[in-house]
């Protein structure tokens, strides 16, 4: 669980022994029972937070240290692939993530729980807005790089760029032409395409990241 906002976290909620690590968090032992209505997982881990969700994350502006590695989600539909992506770009130390108004809800109980805990870790903005968010940050000195099919540019290169907002599209239909027209760069990852047409979302996401952090 993320302990990167603790001022969001209420109390954390638990079945069996107390948890420790969460400093002068408010405790509250529940029963089974309590915990299974509670949580929408199949099979709970006995630990839940009561949290409160930052106030902008369905606003359209960005924060004033925004952070050199943002995440741009452009109408990312599967709950499952927006919160495992949110929960990659933690892993890889981004900063922000910026998602369409189209996107999957990031505190939906199931983008909440492929997060498994890492939603607190960054800041999001869910906004309809986000073409001007991307100008903002362009003008800040972020290089805005499209990850497509049809890139020229190889996806190892990306962490060439200090200030990188790294922009992933929709499961079917990839990224718009307006975004990919904003783009400075068009990165791609050379697979086989005779034996799998293209990766999941979620998978392409995870090798962008991992590359954009290489030292």
């Amino acid at each position: 669980m993320s302990r990167s906002s603790p001022g969001s976290i209420l109390e954390i909620l638990y079945t069996g022994e107390a948890p420790t690590g969460y400093g002068s968090h408010i405790l509250r032992l529940v029963t089974p029972v309590q915990m299974k209505s509670i949580s929408s997982a199949v099979a709970s881990q006995g630990i839940a937070a009561v949290v409160r969700l930052p106030v902008d994350t369905y606003t359209d502006g960005l924060p004033p240290q925004a952070g050199t590695r943002i995440l741009l989600l452009e109408d990312v539909q599967d709950p499952g692939n927006v919160g495992t992506l949110i929960r990659t770009a933690a892993a890889f130390d981004y900063s922000g993530i910026i998602l369409t108004d189209k996107c999957a809800d990031p505190f939906s109980p199931k983008c909440v729980q492929s997060t498994a805990g890492s939603i607190l870790s960054l800041w999001i903005r869910r906004t309809a807005s986000y073409l001007d968010l991307v100008d903002e940050l362009r003008r800040r000195g972020h290089v805005l790089a499209a990850a497509d099919l049809r890139g020229q540019t190889a996806a190892a290169m990306l962490n060439k760029h200090n200030s990188l907002v790294l922009a992933l599209g929709n499961e079917a239909a990839g990224l718009s032409e307006a975004l990919l027209q904003k783009s400075d760069q068009r990165v791609k990852i050379p697979i086989k395409r005779d034996k799998a047409e293209s990766l999941n979302v979620a998978a392409c996401g995870a090798i962008c990241m991992y590359l954009s952090s290489l030292e």
